[in-house]
C-alpha cells in the first residue's frame, strides 16, 4: 500500500476523499515523535536548570552568611585585641605611677634615714631587698618577665619600703615628743572655712556626700602654710584634688592640703611650722579658689576643725 485514503462523510452533501502518500504520512509522524521527544528534553533540561539555579542561589545565600559571620568573628576578635592592648596600656600606665611612687618613697626613705641619723647600712634604700627560696623547673617559669612579673617586682618592693618606713618612723617617735607633731597651725595665709567637715551637699552633683576635711576660701595665689613640723610624703597632681601635697608628722599625724595652683615642696621634703607648701588655687574638682585641709591619724581620718588655731 503506497497510499492511505481519507473519507469526510459530512450528515447532508457530497462525501469527499483525500489520498494521502505513506511516506507523507511516515514524515509528519516522525516529525511529530521528534517534536515530542525535543520537547520533553527541553522541559528536562529547563528543570534542571531551574533546579541548578535554586542550588546556586542557595550556595551563594550560605556564603554571604557565612562571609558575614566571619566578618562578625573577625570583628569580635578585634574588638577583644582592642580591649586588651587597651588593658595592658592600662596596666602599663599604672605600673609606671606605682614605679614614680617607688621612686618617691625611696627618696623620703633616704631623707628619713637623714634627719633620724640613724645607720645607712641598716635602711639603705639603694639597695633591692633580699628574697630567697627554692629553685622552679624552668618550664614553670617564664623566661619573659612580662608585665605582671614587673608589677610582683614593684609591689614586692614597696611592701619592704613601707616596713622600712614603718620602722623608721617608729625610731624617729623616739626624738621628738607628740605635741610638735599635732597640726596646730592655720594651714593659710588669711582665708575663712567655707566647707565643714561631714556631710554635705555636693557641689557638683547637689547630693548628700561625705566631706573628709575642710575647705578654706582665700585668694588666689595665697600662700598655703604646713600646719605642723613634717616630712613631705607626696608632692604632685592628683585625680579629684588637683595640686596637692601630704605632710607626715610623726606619732601617726598626718595632713593633706589640696586645689593648690602650684607647689612649693617635693618629696622627701622637710618642713617646719608654717612653711610654705604651695599656693591657693582650683585644680582638681573645684568650684573656685580654695584650701583643702585634712587631718588623719592612724589612718583614720580626723575633723580638722578641732587642731585650727581659735580666733
Amino acid at each position: 500500500m503506497s497510499h492511505f485514503s481519507i473519507m469526510l462523510v459530512p450528515e447532508s452533501g457530497q462525501v469527499k476523499s483525500y489520498r494521502i502518500s505513506r511516506r507523507l504520512v511516515t514524515t509528519c509522524v516522525t516529525s511529530l515523535l521528534f517534536l515530542a521527544i525535543f520537547g520533553g528534553w527541553g522541559a528536562y533540561s529547563l528543570y534542571n536548570s531551574n533546579a541548578m539555579a535554586a542550588k546556586l542561589k542557595n550556595s551563594e545565600q550560605q556564603l554571604e552568611l557565612a562571609r558575614l559571620m566571619h566578618e562578625q568573628e573577625i570583628g569580635s576578635l578585634r574588638e577583644q585585641v582592642a580591649a586588651e592592648q587597651k588593658k595592658m596600656g592600662v596596666y602599663a600606665r599604672t605600673l609606671g605611677q606605682v614605679q614614680a611612687k617607688l621612686s618617691r618613697l625611696d627618696s623620703l626613705g633616704e631623707k628619713l634615714v637623714e634627719v633620724a641619723a640613724l645607720d645607712k647600712k641598716e635602711f639603705d634604700f639603694g639597695l633591692q631587698p633580699a628574697f630567697g627560696g627554692p629553685r622552679l623547673l624552668q618550664s614553670s617559669v617564664n623566661a619573659d618577665m612580662g608585665l605582671n612579673d614587673r608589677m610582683q617586682h614593684v609591689s614586692s618592693r614597696l611592701s619592704n619600703l613601707d616596713t622600712q618606713l614603718v620602722a623608721i618612723d617608729y625610731l624617729m617617735q623616739g626624738s621628738r615628743a607628740e605635741k610638735n607633731a599635732r597640726p596646730h597651725a592655720w594651714p593659710s595665709e588669711g582665708g575663712w572655712l567655707s566647707s565643714n567637715f561631714g556631710t554635705r551637699a555636693d557641689p557638683f552633683t547637689g547630693e548628700r556626700a561625705s566631706h573628709r576635711g575642710v575647705d578654706i576660701a582665700n585668694r588666689f595665689g595665697a600662700p598655703v602654710l604646713a600646719t605642723s613640723r613634717g616630712v613631705v610624703t607626696f608632692a604632685g597632681k592628683m585625680k579629684d584634688f588637683g595640686y596637692m601635697v601630704d605632710v607626715d608628722h610623726g606619732y601617726g599625724y598626718k595632713t593633706r592640703y589640696g586645689h593648690m595652683s602650684s607647689l612649693a615642696v617635693k618629696v622627701g621634703d622637710e618642713i617646719t611650722d608654717n612653711q610654705l607648701v604651695g599656693r591657693v588655687g582650683s585644680s582638681g574638682r573645684s568650684t573656685g579658689p580654695h584650701l583643702h585641709y585634712e587631718v588623719h591619724r592612724n589612718g583614720k581620718t580626723l575633723n580638722p576643725s578641732t587642731f585650727l588655731p581659735r580666733g
